[in-house]
């Protein structure tokens, strides 16, 4: 096979992005502006647990979960039907599964009433369980491997809890002592050891790629909490709407300007890396 042809059946089947340094960098922001966003919903907008004025009792994080869940539902049916790699479609999917993250963790560590480790640990377990069905089902859970509509259904719902996961870790760092711009250094050192186990020794790609994921999603999360809370809360107190309207140009202008490629399959004789 020519290698023009090789990049033809690539773009073809893969229709996830290479997991390069662009790709980390608009998953931080996209991660960032699913805290800002969910919060925007379920907070500012729908009032939490009380309604907007306080008195129609409407629970916020369940409602703005109903509303996000959809909207992840929609989108990963496009990108799962989708015939070939789409940008804008992927990373629209990828903002509306860290919505539903944001939404849902939420909803599990407040209205459930089981606090953030109970959150914690109830998300770790849904993150393990789907990555376990899915080695078993398929044989990998390797995204270099996606090439089938069964494996991209296993891919987003796995997203989808490790973003869940992610933004109880967050919100159980930050609210644990060490404030937004410390949960921020801590997870943001964590991704350094990721990235120098990486650089300088064999562990695994794929368990390297899992874990890379799940802890942007709390950085994201304390550095969207660290934009929006009030100052008295050690934020910058920028309103959630326009946090979350700065990030999305952000997000938007990166897209543009890094390249856009999709990521390797099983048949490609230079896969990216996870």
């Amino acid at each position: 096979m020519t290698a023009d042809q090789d990049r033809t059946v690539r773009d073809l089947v893969s229709k996830v992005p290479a997991v390069t340094l662009g790709f980390w960098i608009i998953k931080i922001l996209a991660t960032t502006l699913g805290e800002t966003g969910g919060d925007t919903v379920s907070m500012s907008w729908l009032g939490e647990t009380t309604g907007a004025a306080g008195q129609s009792g409407v629970n916020g994080y369940l409602v703005g979960t109903a509303i996000f869940g959809v909207a992840l539902i929609v989108l990963a049916a496009l990108q799962i039907r989708a015939r070939r790699f789409n940008p804008w479609l992927y990373w629209a999917t990828i903002v509306a599964s860290t919505t539903l993250g944001t939404t849902l963790a939420d909803f599990a560590d407040r209205s459930l009433g089981i606090g953030y480790p109970g959150g914690a640990l109830l998300l770790l377990a849904c993150v393990l369980l789907s990555l376990f069905v899915w080695r078993r089902t398929l044989g990998s859970v390797d995204v270099n491997d996606i090439t089938s509509p069964r494996q991209e259904i296993f891919y987003w719902i796995t997203i989808t809890f490790s973003q869940t996961l992610g933004t109880a870790l967050g919100d159980w760092a930050a609210d644990g002592g060490l404030g937004y711009s410390g949960g921020a250094l801590v997870f943001g050192a964590g991704l350094a050891v990721l990235a120098a186990l990486y650089a300088f020794t064999k562990t695994s790609r794929v368990v390297l790629f899992w874990a890379a994921f799940i802890l942007t999603r709390p950085l994201g999360a304390t550095v969207g909490d660290f934009f929006d809370k009030p100052h008295a809360q050690g934020g910058l107190d920028v309103s959630r709407p326009m946090a979350s309207l700065i990030l999305a140009v952000v997000i938007v202008g990166l897209i543009l300007i890094l390249p856009q490629r999709p990521g390797g399959h099983p048949g490609s004789k230079a896969q990216a890396p996870a």
